[in-house]
Parts: structure tokens; C-alpha cells; sequence
């Protein structure tokens, strides 16, 4: 919302074997803890004896689904996915999960990532003789294993064939007539886990969503690997694994929720980091009280107020009631629209020199109308703390982050951009730092939204 970064998708899956779970309405508590991931566009696809029924369509789930239509879709393998589609793929035609049929059956595609060569992959296929209708990449999966799984024996081996492929982020689940199947990209770019539920088999983009259905967090899908569930059990397949890994670090800064656990590293302790290592570098009488920007702030705000030594306090009361209808809403309304969702206590900020932490700047507008409010609240003093480093480049793996010059960071200099958004002192989580707030995690990071270092070859700006 607003002048926010958007991650691209969230996915869901679940095989019960026994047929005892209600795995639509599983599915659809899963995605509901997924929400954040994306909110323009939900859907789910359910396995019924071989069949895969689908719904998606725009919207949050409480307005994409309801009773009649969840109890249509019965089964007992289910995928889900939501979404947040970057300008070039909206529209209906690009919603997942994906669905089509072919000589082996039905296949399902529920796909986070971004692949860095999909305008060549798309160009060679239809040169092949290949038909295309969305704009997404999870239908050249789609495709791609179809065709591969003509030559092999199984739908895991077929994707495992392609993988050399495909280049850039891809955490997928996949849906079969007869099977469930998860896989994570070489590089582990976007997350996936998996977990239990009696004997169920789940597979999520975060833990926090096995959590919200009362499954088991079993453990991460490793970078590479794939995992194919059926009647007869999981067989894990790790030929693909070994590369070094790019995972990525704004996972812990702002995408995912608090409450999950990305290989090995809790979000919530990684953002309190973040908010430690900012107030390291500050003066310790810096300010009156420290509060955080809900919602991605709070964990960060409450590591700085610790390691700083100042009170922590809720300055900024958020309405959780703003309907996704605002989200399309012109720029000349961006202020108002701020007031709507965020509102400062005066009581909390009246003559206080006040330390606002935040998860990051984009293009500045947002920030500068919430330091306004801040100071109309009383603040004597605003000093805007950002938990990440500046936003200097694009991202290609599932990120939508704007072009370079849309990029405040870009265009200015940190004094410029001090005086753009009217605080009284700015600073951004140094590069350095990065290492700092995520030492329990097992995988290395992706930066280069931040630095500019590319994992892997990526076509030039436009």
C-alpha cells in the first residue's frame, strides 16, 4: 500500500492421504495467514480422484471465497496461492493457481518467484510451436514439465530435468492427478517449508501458516531440492542442491510475518537486530521515546529502544480495516489515504523528541506525510531510522521494486533525502549490518537491491 514494496506471492499445499481433512478449508486458513504476501488476486485448486477444480479470481480471500464455493471444491490434495501481481502481469488471466490439461492429466502450478529469462524461455518455446495465454511464469513451468514428463517416468524427474533451465527465483508446488510435489530454486531465493498435520503433508512460504492450521513444522525445503509426496509417502530429491545460495535478505526486513522461522532464523529476532545494530551507531540521548511504523517497524523499533536505552511507546495507531480498494488510488491522495491507515497519538508524541523506525523508503511520499503527522501530533523532534539499507537498483526475483530513477535513494543524497521527507536526522541500516541480524539462519543472502551484486546474470534496465 502506498509507497510500499510489494513481494509478488504467496503458496499453500496440502496431500492427505487418510481423506479425513477438510484440506479446502485448510488451504484457505493457510492462505488467510499468507495474506500479506499478496493481496490483489487468491485462488485454489483441489484434487478430486484424479480432477483439479479450480477457483481464483481478484480480490482478498474473504471476497474471493465463500461457503458455496469452498464446499464445491472437495478433494484430498489441495493448492493455494495469493498474490500481489507486478504492472506487467495483472489481469485475470495471470491469477493462480494455474491449471491445465494434457495427455498424462491434469497439472497445478502455485509459483513465487521470478525467472530473469522468461521473455527468452517464452520466445524459444513458441518458436517451438508452443501456445501461450498468460503472462505468468507458472504457466511456462506448466509447460515446460508437460512436455518433459512425455520422456520420463515420473512428474518430479521431469522437473528436476528442466531446473538447468530455469534461471532466477522459483519456490513452487505443484499438483498432479496422484501427487503433491515442492521445489525451491538452487539459489533458495524465496522461502518454503514444510510440515505435518496427522498425516497430512504441507508445504507453505512460511512456517507461520503450518502454525495457523495446527500442523507441525517438520523443516525448510532446501535450497535445490525437491520433494514428491503420494499415497505411498515423500521421496526428497536433493541432486539440485549444493549451489551457493542467494536467499532473500528482505524476507527478514519486511516480507514475512514475525511470527516465522526461515531457515533457521526467526523473522521477529532478525528485525529486533535491525533495530540494534541503527542504534549502535546513534547517540544514546538521541530522542525521548522510540516508535516503530506498524507493522514491519514494530519489531525493529523495540530492538533500537532496548539497545539505546530509551522508552519504547506506540505512537501510531494503525486501521486495519482499509479495504484493498485504496491501494489503486491516485497519487494526489496518497496524504489522505496516510491519515486513513495511520493515525499518531498525541498523547504518546506531545513535546517528545521521537525516534521513527521504519522497514525502508521508496520513493519518499509516504514517509513525509507521516513525519508531517507526527510533528502536527507535538513531536518537537523527528528522527526517522530505517531498518534496511537504501534502495539503489531493481530486483528480478520476485520483488516489485521500481526502476532506479522512480528510487529515491537513487536521485538523492542522504542530506537530500533528510530535507525531502522533513526529518530531523536520517539514517539507513549500514550494508555492514546486513550480516548482523540474520547470524542463525543456515543460507547466505541475496542483497543487491542494495549493492548492486547479482547472484546470477540479469538483463540490463530498460
Amino acid at each position: 500500500m502506498f509507497d510500499r514494496i510489494h513481494e509478488e506471492c504467496g503458496v499453500f499445499g496440502i496431500f492427505d492421504p487418510a481423506k479425513t481433512l477438510n484440506v479446502t478449508q485448510i488451504t484457505y486458513s493457510g492462505l488467510y495467514a499468507l495474506q500479506h504476501r499478496g493481496q490483489q488476486s487468491c485462488g485454489i485448486a483441489v484434487n478430486n480422484e484424479g480432477k483439479i477444480y479450480n477457483h481464483n479470481d481478484e480480490g482478498l480471500l474473504n471476497e474471493v471465497f465463500n461457503e458455496m464455493i469452498l464446499n464445491y471444491l472437495k478433494g484430498n490434495i489441495a493448492l493455494g496461492h495469493v498474490r500481489y501481481a507486478s504492472s506487467e502481469n495483472k489481469g485475470r488471466e495471470n491469477n493462480l493457481p494455474y491449471v491445465s490439461k494434457y495427455t498424462k492429466g491434469h497439472i497445478a502450478v502455485s509459483y513465487n518467484g521470478s525467472l530473469v529469462d522468461a521473455n527468452t524461455l517464452r520466445a524459444n518455446l513458441e518458436d517451438s510451436g508452443a501456445m501461450f495465454h498468460t503472462n505468468s511464469d507458472a504457466e511456462i513451468i506448466a509447460y515446460m514439465v508437460s512436455r518433459e514428463r512425455l520422456k520420463t517416468e515420473s512428474t518430479e524427474q521431469a522437473l528436476m530435468n528442466i531446473m538447468n533451465r530455469l534461471s532466477g527465483a522459483y519456490s513452487l508446488v505443484i499438483m498432479t492427478p496422484n501427487k503433491l510435489i515442492a521445489a525451491r530454486d538452487p539459489r533458495g531465493f524465496r522461502p518454503l517449508c514444510m510440515g505435518k498435520k496427522g498425516e497430512a503433508v504441507i508445504f507453505a512460504s512460511e512456517s507461520c501458516a503450518i502454525d495457523a492450521v495446527g500442523g507441525e513444522f517438520i523443516r525448510d525445503i532446501k535450497p535445490g531440492e525437491v520433494v514428491a509426496v503420494t499415497a505411498e509417502g515423500i521421496n526428497e530429491y536433493t541432486d539440485k542442491c549444493g549451489q551457493k545460495t542467494s536467499s532473500c535478505i528482505f524476507e527478514h526486513i519486511y516480507f514475512a510475518r514475525p511470527d516465522s522461522v526461515i531457515d533457521g532464523q526467526s523473522v521477529h529476532f532478525a528485525r529486533q537486530e535491525a533495530g540494534k545494530c541503527l542504534a549502535k551507531r546513534d547517540p544514546k540521548d538521541l530522542a525521548d521515546i522510540v516508535i516503530g511504523v506498524p507493522d514491519s517497524g514494530l519489531d525493529a523499533a523495540l530492538g533500537y529502544a532496548a539497545e539505546a536505552g530509551i522508552p519504547y511507546g506506540i505512537g501510531l495507531n494503525k486501521n486495519r480495516y482499509i479495504g484493498r480498494t485504496f491501494i489503486q488510488t491516485a497519487q494526489s491522495e496518497r496524504e489522505n489515504l496516510v491519515r486513513l491507515k495511520l493515525n499518531p497519538l498525541p498523547a504518546v508524541l506531545k513535546g517528545k523528541r521521537v525516534v521513527v523506525v521504519d522497514d525502508s523508503i521508496v520513493r519518499g511520499t509516504t514517509c513525509a506525510h507521516l513525519i508531517e503527522l507526527i510533528r502536527h501530533a507535538g513531536a518537537t523532534e523527528v528522527h526517522f531510522r530505517i531498518s534496511s539499507p537504501k534502495f539503489l537498483n531493481p530486483c528480478y526475483f520476485g520483488t516489485d521494486i521500481p526502476s532506479r530513477d522512480k528510487l529515491i535513494a537513487h536521485r538523492l543524497t542522504l542530506d537530500e533525502i533528510r530535507k525531502e521527507i522533513g526529518a530531523d536526522s536520517l539514517a539507513y541500516l549500514e550494508i555492514d549490518d546486513l550480516k548482523e541480524i540474520a547470524k542463525d539462519s543456515n543460507v547466505e543472502f541475496c542483497d543487491a537491491c542494495f549493492t548492486g551484486n547479482y547472484p546470477i546474470n540479469v538483463p540490463e534496465e530498460e
